[in-house]
């Protein structure tokens, strides 16, 4: 009995830091993608080009330029 409270115990805890870093993590890429979308918009759009256009766009001279086709 003394064990299957640890081991329901240890699942709390476990649950709980998962819980608290995904919670961590969804925040910290939702903030860097918001920055780098506006860097994008602000700094490397063409005229009448959304953000997600010119993602592609990048991505794709990027390719080029590495020589990956």
């Amino acid at each position: 009995m003394a064990k299957s409270k640890l081991v329901k115990a240890n699942k709390k805890i476990a649950e709980g830091v998962v819980s608290g870093y995904k919670k961590i993590e969804k925040g910290a890429v939702g903030g860097f993608n918001k920055i780098a979308d506006k860097f994008v918009d602000n700094f490397l759009t063409k005229e009448g080009e959304s953000v997600e256009e010119a993602k592609t766009r990048l991505a794709a001279e990027q390719k080029e330029r590495e020589g990956i086709k």
